[in-house]
């Protein structure tokens, strides 16, 4: 990691349009950047596609950042925004099921299968999940957004946040299940 980079120096540097220090800005923040969108776009590919998409809106709009709040979490909400947009331009929200009823859930799965999957196993599973149901997840579950908030950012209804995301912590359940009791 690099251990001259002065955050102020390099956000007035974007400011201005300095090529290295954008350079910096990226190299700083690609990979953890590259998870947000990966966990929004569920493959590589069209991660690394918001990657690029993602930054490009941080450098268009750094000037907006006012220092309220960390730059790495305004650059979060940044991809985030990125990846939901390209999300409704595909459509793939509204084909997901919007149903208002939600399932009765166990309130956890066994600990001792969450326990035996890797952080990386668990984001898999969560890259599986249908795209709506994912959506929803990383923003109540990880973003922590509200499901109000949710509903008026994918223009849904409240109820249909809230049985998204409870069919994506059943499928997620299932998923931890059936990979934590396999060859451990």
């Amino acid at each position: 990691m690099d251990t001259t980079f002065d955050e102020q120096e390099v956000i007035a540097g974007c400011k201005r349009g300095d090529a290295q220090a954008r350079r910096r800005l990226y190299e700083r923040y690609a990979s953890s950047m590259l998870a947000v969108c990966t966990r929004y776009a569920g493959d590589r590919e069209t991660a690394r596609d918001l990657l690029q998409e993602g930054f490009i809106r941080v450098f268009t709009k750094i000037g907006g950042y006012r220092g309220s709040g960390s730059l790495e979490g305004w650059m979060r909400r940044v991809f985030a925004t990125t990846a939901l947009e390209q999300l409704r331009r595909a459509d793939v929200l509204r084909q997901s099921v919007g149903t208002d009823e939600c399932l009765d859930l166990p309130d956890e799965c066994a600990p001792s299968a969450v326990e035996r999957l890797s952080a990386d196993e668990l984001l898999q599973c969560v890259a599986e999940l249908p795209d709506g149901y994912r959506t929803v997840f990383n923003l109540y579950a990880i973003e922590g957004y509200s499901h109000a908030e949710i509903a008026d950012m994918l223009h849904i209804r409240e109820a249909s946040s809230r049985s998204q995301f409870a069919r994506a912590r059943q499928m997620l359940q299932q998923m931890v299940l059936q990979r934590g009791g396999n060859d451990r």
